[in-house]
């Protein structure tokens, strides 16, 4: 019979770490002030566009609290996990991103009901895209004929993100 040491080391570690994380006790794992329950998630449920005298708004619904948002200047819009392209016309392109959040449930079904690949006729936007849901970051591309100019901002009960994008007056 061959004995291995080094194996047998390795065995012994794994069986005793094992062993002691089975020993804690739950409330000793779980922060102090923390109920033991994983934080909730929000949840991406839809998003809409309209068209505004001197501005296009994209707003996007949100479940639960809403999560930090980043937006940023990309130079095209790709799909996360293939990276391969966002089939939108424009421009110009912004890359909007909540984390964490998810556009589906803890079974795996989808709660996003809104557009997943959408051309727009605004004066600005002219597209929107659902562009990952992927280890708690959901993302969203938004096209535009020129460069745009844009304020965020959130609005709550019920939590949305909104985008405006400037344009020249057309009502008046």
């Amino acid at each position: 019979m061959h004995h291995h040491p080094r194996r047998t080391a390795v065995a012994a570690a794994v069986l005793l770490t094992a062993a002691a994380g089975a020993a804690i006790p739950a409330s000793a794992a779980t922060p102090s002030g923390t109920s033991g329950q994983a934080p909730s998630t929000a949840l991406i449920v839809n998003a809409r566009w309209g068209g505004h005298c001197s501005f296009d708004r994209l707003v996007i619904d949100v479940r639960g609290t809403m999560p930090p948002v980043t937006v940023q200047r990309v130079k095209e819009l790709r799909y996360d996990g293939s990276g391969k392209k966002v089939p939108l016309a424009g421009k110009h392109f912004l890359e909007i991103k909540f984390s964490p959040a998810a556009a589906h449930n803890q079974a795996g079904k989808p709660v996003y009901k809104g557009p997943r690949l959408l051309k727009i006729y605004l004066p600005q936007l002219k597209g929107i895209a659902l562009t990952g849901d992927f280890e708690g970051v959901v993302t969203f591309g938004a096209a535009f004929r020129n460069k745009p100019v844009y304020n965020t901002f959130k609005l709550h009960s019920p939590e949305r993100f909104v985008l405006d994008v400037k344009h020249a007056n057309r009502c008046g």
